[in-house]
Parts: structure tokens; sequence; C-alpha cells
């Protein structure tokens, strides 16, 4: 049973990206390639190669048409991103727009490196304090 929803669910997503008359293998290849490094601008965090979603249907199709047309691969990116902004990129540029894409990772964990560091020093200056127990005058109950 399980083996033959695994096969259905293998041949449903096979037919859903329907196959491309490409000339040679090497063009076959360079779609591959530019597919993966594309974003579906419908889904969450899927590539265009990967996704179902129709308008990555039509993105694909649509690159397979400018590669027809013998458009260079920046060409076609410069396409995509002037339609859909950087984000259609997995890659995008080092720029001062999408600087907290870059670097907000690493803020985020030296601002948590941070707290934890002074919660450290404050619990480690709390216990250098003397405390009534230790300066104790001698009138133990």
């Amino acid at each position: 049973m399980l083996t033959a929803l695994l096969t259905f669910i293998g041949v449903a997503h096979a037919q859903a990206i329907e196959p491309m008359p490409f000339r040679d293998h090497a063009q076959e290849l360079r779609f591959q390639h530019l597919t993966h490094q594309l974003r579906c601008p419908m889904c969450q965090n899927e590539t265009l190669a990967d996704s179902n979603a129709p308008i990555a249907r039509d993105l694909r199709n649509q690159i397979f048409q400018m590669m027809q047309q013998r458009k260079s691969d920046e060409e076609i990116k410069q396409y995509l991103v002037a339609r859909y902004s950087n984000y259609v990129l997995y890659d995008p540029p080092l720029q001062p727009g999408t600087w907290l894409l870059w670097f907000g990772p690493l803020l985020i964990l030296f601002a948590g490196a941070s707290a934890v560091v002074i919660a450290i020093r404050k619990r480690h200056r709390g216990d250098d304090a003397p405390t009534e127990a230790q300066t104790g005058n001698g009138d133990d109950w």
C-alpha cells in the first residue's frame, strides 16, 4: 500500500512539471541550473525547478522561451529581477537594500550572545557581594 502511494506521488510530481523540448543535453542542464538559482515568487522557499505553483510553471516556460531566443543567463535573471525584484534570486547581490538580509542573522546572533554575557556578568557580580549569612555578627539562633 505504501509503495503504491509513493509511486503515485512520484508520478504525480513528474507529471506536474512538464518536459520541455530541449535542443540538446547542454541546454537542458543550463535550464536546470538556472531554475535552481531562481526562487518561485509565490512559494515561501522553493526554487522554480521544485515548485508546482502556476506562476512557477509560467516562469519556467518564459525562461525556456528566452533560452530559445538565445538570451544569456544574466539577461534572463535581469528580466526576472526587473519584474519581481531581488527576491526572485536565491543568492541576492550584496547591496545597501540587502544588507539586512545578509547581515541580519549575524546581528541577531551577536545581540543574543551579548545578552547572555551581560546576564552572566550580573549573576557573578551578585555572587561577589556579601550576603547577610556571610556577614554574621555571631547572633545565630
